[in-house]
């Protein structure tokens, strides 16, 4: 088969005639249609963001496909069936503290470079070999329509910390980083789920007014200032009550002011989720009062992707008309255009927006 293979980071993909990967019990072969290619996916291939891969690999992270072929262990899935490949794979040897990776992307961990020796390679091929619990149904689907359920990969993230808050509909949340990438698809998919409100704060001025012409009066945004307790107020005073919880989605390059900032605007027994970038690259902890956490019976946590149950459920999401994928700006590319696909996402991030490679001939989304 034919693939994008990184051989080293200081330099392009190489595209090259590879083996094609082979199934063994517990796995599932997938033909790939459609692999996104993630907005800082340069600063990954670079060295930039320091993730622990081994090379060569062929990267990528989820996709959409159809199943080639699987195992004895699959009672449902069938050669054909469109699925989506999550790369959050998950060591079966322990439930309760099992190594995660990202397939094709990063791992952490002893553990975790352990299992991202075998399930090594991502999408950014003909084919990929994943978990069997990895290549999930969504259905039938329109192959044009691939590309766009890519936009599955950036929404599973929020939504992962939406269902580890237990977000219920009617509450308000506050999205930290709303004019981002995940932020903004947090936003929708918040909003989706029910959400009475959201609130979203941000500097870039453009992105608040498209997320109101987007979804209407039940975004109020802020335009922050720099300034933590001014900030901290606004957002308050543009929620329509209380607060009930707030998922901070930040890059590694905000300040850890910017979060306390919207984090201490949560109402007293209100949620907090983590899952931003922020202190990945050095630089000061987030400092949180004590005195304000226990008084208020203030809950943190953090998430880190989403549990295996959020893939089908955001299917069905999407299938009812409550997400729409058509928010999504998708522009596509052959696997041999991929050097080009990177440079493309890096320069057209932003919120709905996609770059998404297709290995195999399709209709463009």
């Amino acid at each position: 088969m034919r693939a994008a293979v990184l051989k080293s980071l200081d330099e392009p993909f190489a595209i090259a005639d590879v083996p094609a990967p082979e199934m063994r019990t517990g796995e599932v072969i997938v033909d790939v249609v459609a692999a996104p290619v993630l907005s800082y996916a340069n600063e990954v291939f670079n060295g930039a963001r320091r993730y622990p891969i081994e090379l060569p690999i062929i990267p990528g992270c989820g996709a959409i496909g159809r199943v080639r072929t699987s195992g004895p262990d699959a009672t449902h899935l069938k050669v054909g069936d469109w699925v989506f490949c999550d790369p959050t794979v998950r060591s079966r040897d322990d439930a309760l503290m099992p190594d995660i990776v990202l397939q094709g992307w990063s791992a952490r961990g002893d553990g975790g470079l352990r299992l991202q020796r075998y399930y090594h390679d991502g999408p950014f091929g003909e084919q990929v070999r994943v978990p069997t619990e990895n290549a999930v149904r969504i259905g039938d689907i329109e192959p044009e329509r691939a590309s766009r359920w890519c936009a599955l990969t950036v929404m599973l993230v929020p939504y992962g910390g939406l269902l580890a808050a237990s977000f219920q509909a009617g509450e308000t949340l506050l999205v930290s980083g709303a004019t981002g990438n995940f932020g903004s698809a947090c936003v929708a998919v918040a909003l989706a789920m029910g959400a009475g409100c959201v609130v979203a704060p941000g500097r870039n001025e453009r992105v608040l007014a498209d997320l109101e012409r987007r979804f209407g009066e039940r975004v109020r945004t802020v335009r922050i200032s720099g300034n933590e307790e001014e900030d901290r107020e606004r957002m308050r005073q543009a929620a329509p009550g209380a607060i009930d919880c707030v998922l901070d989605l930040l890059p590694p390059s905000a300040p850890t002011t910017a979060v306390r900032a919207a984090l201490m605007a949560v109402r007293p027994y209100g949620r907090v989720v983590l899952m931003g970038g922020v202190g990945m690259l050095g630089g000061e902890g987030l400092d949180l009062p004590y005195p304000w956490l226990m008084r208020n019976d203030i809950t943190v946590r953090g998430k880190w992707m989403c549990s295996p149950d959020a893939v089908p459920r955001m299917a069905a999401l999407i299938r009812s008309g409550l997400l729409s994928l058509d928010h999504i700006d998708v522009q596509t590319f052959s696997l041999d255009q991929a050097n080009e696909a990177v440079r493309h996402a890096a320069a057209n991030a932003g919120p709905f927006k996609m770059t998404v490679i297709q290995p195999r001939s399709a209709p463009t989304g």
